[in-house]
Parts: structure tokens; sequence; C-alpha cells
């Protein structure tokens, strides 16, 4: 079984880029607003989620709050990837909920090694490596 990520991302130029880099190594959900993305997690219990904290209505501080809360998501490592990146944003994602944080523009070189970092071992060996 290959791990599942949901990526919470509203810009299509980021979704596809990520979505590009992880396709063959995991199986991707892909969602453009906070509520179809919370919709999502419950509905299909990702193992993973990579958060935008700038969306559309509700933003990645609410977002993460809310899977916090919930007892079906409550468990799932969020890696916030954002290029919002004023000084203590990274706190205050990680203070939501975020066990991870990764800045845009994302270095694709780098950014899976990036991304395993923040991930507990059972997770990183679902994916497809080589």
């Amino acid at each position: 079984m290959s791990l599942r990520i949901l990526i919470i991302e509203d810009n299509e130029q980021n979704m596809y880029m990520l979505s590009y880099l992880l396709e063959d190594k995991c199986q991707i959900l892909q969602a453009y607003n906070g509520t179809d993305g919370i919709h999502l997690a419950l509905e299909k219990s990702p193992d993973v989620i990579l958060l935008d904290i700038q969306l559309p209505g509700m933003d990645g501080y609410a977002i993460a709050g809310e899977l916090i809360k919930n007892p079906s998501t409550r468990g799932i490592p969020i890696i916030a990837v954002t290029s919002y990146a004023m000084v203590g944003d990274k706190e205050r994602i990680m203070k939501a909920g975020a066990t991870g944080y990764i800045e845009k523009p994302i270095d694709p070189d780098n950014f899976i090694s990036q991304m395993i970092s923040f991930l507990p071992e059972n997770l990183v060996n679902k994916m497809n490596l080589p």
C-alpha cells in the first residue's frame, strides 16, 4: 500500500508541481480550498497533508486547527508548504498543528527529502522510493 498524500493548494501551478514531484512515489489527493480539503481528509484518511497557508476563505491556520480538533484527523502529519514566510508565520502554523514547514518556492531537487524529514519512518517506508 502506498503513501496517500492530500495536497491543499489553491494555485494550479503549485498543485501541478507538488503532484508531479510526488505522483510516482505515492497516491495524490487534491483540494483547492480548505473546505474541500477538510472533507477529503475526513473521507479518505490520507497519511500526510501538504497545506498552503494562504488560501481563499479558510486559511491554513484555521484548516490545521480544524484537523487537529477532529479525532479522526488529529494524528495526520501536516506539512505547511507556503510562501507565507513573514516573521512568526512558521511558529504560528506549527502552533496551529503543523508538524513541518517548507518555504516556497520549493526546490524540486530537495523537496522529497525535506518532506521526508518531517515524517515518521513507517510513513516514509510506504513511499515508492528508489
